[in-house]
């Protein structure tokens, strides 16, 4: 058996970090509806780094919700003005993910729209409501979070992973990040019975799709952010929870997106099927409704 030679050292200058470590990478952030949220603070990382980004959004969702819609003009411009490479792309569409196609049109749309070729996926959406305990939950509250939370990213992830496979073998780059939610940590989430099935779905499924896309040299992983404050709470609760962090204070949207946005770079290509708690030290105890 021929034994492969070993990697030399780092020179002094590999070890120095390169400020655009995503120049000429292409990626696909899905959920960046609001400057509030988590996608818009991944997408902002993504191309202050210097990467083309296609922002996916689905407005009518966060219209739906107690913190309401913002404007995709707003949040496309917040993006263009991190953009690290003047030559890099900015691209912004819709897509409710509720329906089966949505999945590889968006995939296909996106790696048309930033010159062929998909590096990164980050499926950051989710669906929000709709959900409750044990004895509220009923069919179509499974159904729907199925649908959005699992059902979709296993279909994007399928469609990029077609993608990758039509490139040169092993073509560098390819990354997927997934998110959940500490269903499976301590207190868990009793109160949110279908959207911690289909988070805790992702969080199982990860090590299975690393291995399938290993072949592609992408790599898979999944990133539990904690408690982020997205516009969704106020009062006593938010005041209890931060009290729970060291910090002092709620996880922030570039909190996890400074993680997510390292994952996608080379320095993290020895990192895959890993399912990253970031929560800031979180004290999960005593358990918070977040209804």
């Amino acid at each position: 058996m021929a034994i492969m030679p070993k990697l030399p050292h780092p020179t002094p200058e590999d070890l120095r970090r390169d400020p655009l470590p995503l120049r000429g990478r292409t990626a696909l952030v899905t959920g960046a509806s609001r400057r509030g949220g988590i996608g818009h603070a991944v997408a902002r990382r993504l191309a202050a780094y210097g990467a083309s980004v296609y922002l996916h959004h689905h407005v009518l969702h966060d219209e739906d919700m107690p913190w309401g819609g913002d404007r995709i003009e707003d949040v496309v411009d917040s993006v263009r003005g991190a953009l690290g490479d003047p030559d890099a792309r900015l691209v912004a569409g819709p897509g409710d993910l509720t329906d089966p196609a949505a999945p590889a049109d968006l995939v296909d749309r996106a790696a048309e729209a930033l010159g062929g070729r998909l590096d990164i996926l980050v499926a950051n959406h989710a669906q929000s409501g709709y959900d409750g305990s044990l004895d509220e939950i009923d069919a179509e509250m499974l159904d729907r979070h199925w649908a959005v939370d699992a059902r979709s990213v296993v279909l994007l992830v399928q469609a990029y992973a077609r993608l990758r496979a039509a490139l040169p073998p092993r073509t560098p780059g390819g990354r997927v990040v997934m998110m959940t939610s500490g269903q499976d940590l301590s207190g868990g989430m009793p109160d949110e019975i279908a959207y911690a099935l289909q988070k805790g779905a992702l969080a199982s499924i990860t090590r299975s799709l690393s291995s399938v896309l290993a072949d592609h040299a992408v790599t898979v992983n999944t990133v539990n952010p904690g408690p982020v404050d997205t516009d969704y709470m106020s009062g006593e609760i938010y005041d209890a929870v931060a009290a729970q962090f060291p910090a002092g204070r709620w996880g922030m949207p570039d909190d996890p997106a400074r993680l997510i946005a390292w994952l996608v770079t080379d320095e993290a290509e020895w990192v895959t099927g890993q399912v990253i708690n970031s929560e800031g030290g979180w004290r999960r105890w005593p358990t918070f409704d977040f209804d």
